[in-house]
């Protein structure tokens, strides 16, 4: 019986076969359009169909002038997802294969393991995170997750956290302007209550933080997260959905954490009780 895929396809998953079994190493060249033209006996928008497939699937990286490369593909590392985590809108860890270090308590990203974790940390490796935070008006979908009317105001702060100033993973977090404006925690990175995640600093304006609830789902790469993560845009991602919620079970924070999903694995903790 034939190959009823369709051309594009079977050109693409033979390159990633290749690939997988190294007959294709990282930074090899990826055939180019005209001997991939003659061994499949397939047009230019074919080839460059299945080359697209490729890069968003992670495998391969075009260069300016130079063609299509393998890229690296290896883990970078694991988001150490439990209920010891610092609540703030990254892991509280992160175990990293190609970074070490250790962040600071409260950052709002992570601590790679030190000393006793399972992790080798590099003494050479520079953790650091910027975050923007402006007052908009909430989307529909966040409103739903917070509990409030389409519209309404929020403080929406975005993360980058990087490694060696290379951004590793995104996040955007929401707050009700309703709960924190006015106060001294209005700003997650400013005041006295500055980066000591969401259950510190509203715990000092008497707000209690009792559980938060994290949705882990997939999606294509927008153009902005593909050029921050270095990946193609329409490239797979993982994001995971994190919402706070107080002694009310009124939702306080919500927060979307945007990793690279071919870099990035999520490990939970899950402990029984008898």
């Amino acid at each position: 019986m034939g190959d009823s895929r369709p051309v594009y396809l079977r050109i693409a998953d033979d390159l990633r076969r290749r690939i997988d079994e190294g007959g294709l190493a990282v930074g090899d060249r990826i055939p180019s359009r005209s001997e991939l033209k003659r061994a499949y006996e397939a047009s230019d928008q074919t080839v460059d169909r299945a080359v697209r497939v490729l890069k968003a699937a992670g495998y391969a990286e075009g260069q300016f002038g130079r063609g299509v490369f393998v890229t690296d593909r290896a883990p970078l590392g694991t988001l150490l997802r439990s209920t010891g985590a610092v609540d703030s809108p990254f892991a509280a860890q992160i175990r990293c294969y190609g970074y070490g270090g250790r962040g600071a308590p409260g950052v709002p990203g992570a601590s790679v393991p030190g000393p006793g974790d399972d992790s080798t940390p590099s003494r050479d490796t520079t953790l650091t995170w910027e975050a923007t935070s402006s007052e908009t008006p909430a989307p529909a979908p966040i409103a739903e997750r917070l509990g409030i009317g389409t519209g309404e105001p929020v403080l929406c702060t975005q993360y980058e956290y990087l490694a060696n100033r290379h951004p590793v993973q995104l996040a955007t977090s929401w707050e009700p302007l309703t709960i924190t404006e006015g106060t001294d925690v209005a700003l997650p990175e400013r005041g006295p209550y500055a980066r000591r995640g969401v259950r510190g600093r509203l715990a000092a304006i008497g707000v209690r933080v009792v559980r938060a609830r994290e949705l882990v789902g997939s999606r294509p790469a927008t153009t902005p997260e593909a050029e921050a993560l270095g990946c193609a845009a329409g490239q797979c991602v993982t994001v995971v959905e994190r919402t706070h919620f107080d002694g009310d079970d009124r939702a306080v924070e919500t927060s979307d954490i945007v990793v690279r999903a071919d870099r990035w694995r999520l490990e939970y903790t899950i402990a029984f009780t008898s």
